[in-house]
C-alpha cells in the first residue's frame, strides 16, 4: 500500500477528502463548454507531488486547446474529435500538500511553481499532481500571484532570445507584440542580456512597455517597423499576424527572426518557407517550439529574484471566472498576463 509523505494541515483532514473544484470541458469550443465542477482529487504516485494550486494564469494554448485549434493541436495531445485534456491550465504556484515515496526535491508545506503542460496540464484545479522536475520552489519574496504569471511565458521569451536568436550583448532587438505575455517578458530579457530593445505595440499601450525597459517603442497603429530606417541584429515576433516576408528587410545581414506566435497561417509560412527565404535574404527564420524544462525555470526564478523580470498583470480572476478570463485572453487586448486566483493564500497584485 502506497504511503505518502503529507504537510500537517492536510493529515486526517484535506486527504480524507476526495474531490476538489475544477474547471473541466468534454468538448471543443466556445468559452461555453467550461464548467466548474467537484471532481476527483488526483493522488500522488512514488514520483508525483500534489501541489495545493493558490494560482495560475491563462495562455494563448489554453485557449486553443479550449477550441481544438488549429487542428494540429488536436493532433499533437490527443482527441481528434473530444479532448482528451479536461482541466486546462499549465501554468501552477501554489503549496506542496504530500509527496511520493520517490519524491527527493521537495516536502510537504514547500512553496513551489512551475509549468505543467508537459503532464496534461491540470491546473485551473485546487489541486495537481506532476513530477517533481515541473516544479522548483518559490522565492520567499514573490506573491503566488507574480510566480504563476511566469513559467510558461518567461521561459518562452527566454528559449526565444538565447537558443534560437542566439542573443548577444549590444545587439538591436525588435520585439513584435511587445505589450503581450511573451513579449513583456522578452523586452525585459533583452534588456537583462544587454542589449538595445525596440518594442512594438498599440497606442494605447506604449507606455506599459516603456515601463518593460524597452529604449523605443514603435506604435504600429502609426509607424510600420518594418519601414523604419533601422535594421536589427534579431526580431522576435510574439503577435505574427503578418507575413514572414515583411519583417526581413529590417533584419540586418545574417540577422535572425524568431517567430513565437501569431496567426495559424504566418507560422507554417515561417515553418515550410522559412529556408527559402533565409537563403534568399541572406538571414536565419526560425520558429520557437518551447520546451518546458527545469533548468530555465531555475532561470526564470533567478531573474526574477535579481528584480531583471517581473510580470504586468493585466487583470485577476477567480477560479469559477475561467471562462471570463478566457474571453478576456481571446481579444487579444491584454497587456501583459491575466492570473486565476485560486485559494485564500493567493495574493495578488499588479507587478510594475
Amino acid at each position: 500500500m502506497q504511503t505518502l509523505k503529507t504537510s500537517a494541515s492536510v493529515q486526517g483532514n484535506t486527504l480524507e477528502s476526495d474531490k476538489m473544484k475544477a474547471i473541466v470541458q468534454d468538448e471543443y469550443g466556445s468559452t461555453d463548454v467550461l464548467r466548474l465542477e467537484n471532481v476527483d482529487k488526483p493522488v500522488p504516485q512514488d514520483n508525483q507531488v500534489l501541489v495545493r494550486v493558490y494560482a495560475s494564469s491563462v495562455n494563448a494554448g489554453d485557449w486553443h486547446l479550449m477550441r481544438g485549434t488549429p487542428f494540429l493541436i488536436r493532433l499533437m495531445f490527443g482527441g481528434i474529435l473530444k479532448p482528451n485534456i479536461k482541466t486546462l491550465g499549465a501554468d501552477v504556484a501554489g503549496s506542496v500538500e504530500a509527496v511520493g515515496n520517490d519524491v527527493t526535491q521537495f516536502k510537504p508545506g514547500d512553496q513551489v511553481f512551475g509549468d505543467v503542460s508537459e503532464y496534461g496540464f491540470g491546473a485551473f484545479a485546487e489541486y495537481v499532481c506532476v513530477p517533481q522536475d515541473a516544479l522548483v520552489l518559490k522565492p520567499s519574496t514573490v506573491p503566488f500571484a507574480v510566480a504563476a504569471a511566469m513559467p510558461a511565458a518567461a521561459m518562452a521569451a527566454l528559449q526565444a532570445l538565447r537558443d534560437c536568436g542566439q542573443i548577444q550583448p549590444g545587439q538591436k532587438v525588435l520585439i513584435n507584440g511587445a505589450s503581450g505575455g511573451v513579449g513583456s517578458f522578452a523586452v525585459q530579457i533583452a534588456k537583462a542580456f544587454g542589449t538595445e530593445v525596440t518594442g512594438v505595440c498599440s497606442t494605447s499601450k506604449v507606455e506599459m512597455v516603456r515601463s518593460q525597459g524597452a529604449d523605443h517603442v514603435i506604435d504600429y497603429t502609426k509607424t510600420d517597423c518594418t519601414q523604419a530606417e533601422s535594421q536589427y541584429d534579431l526580431i522576435l515576433d510574439a503577435a505574427a499576424y503578418r507575413s514572414v516576408s515583411d519583417f526581413l528587410p529590417a533584419l540586418k545581414p545574417g540577422g535572425t527572426y524568431v517567430m513565437i506566435g501569431g496567426a495559424t497561417g504566418s507560422f507554417f509560412q515561417a515553418m515550410l518557407l522559412g529556408p527559402w527565404l533565409a537563403k534568399r535574404r541572406g538571414c536565419n527564420v526560425k520558429c520557437l517550439e518551447m520546451k518546458p524544462n527545469h533548468d530555465d525555470l531555475v532561470t526564470v526564478g533567478e531573474l526574477m529574484v535579481a528584480g531583471k523580470i517581473m510580470p504586468f498583470i493585466d487583470r485577476t480572476f477567480g477560479l469559477d471566472e475561467v471562462p471570463a478570463a478566457m474571453r478576456h485572453v481571446e481579444q487579444r487586448q491584454v497587456q501583459g498576463k491575466v492570473v486565476i486566483n485560486i485559494g485564500e493564500e493567493s495574493p495578488c497584485t499588479t507587478a510594475r
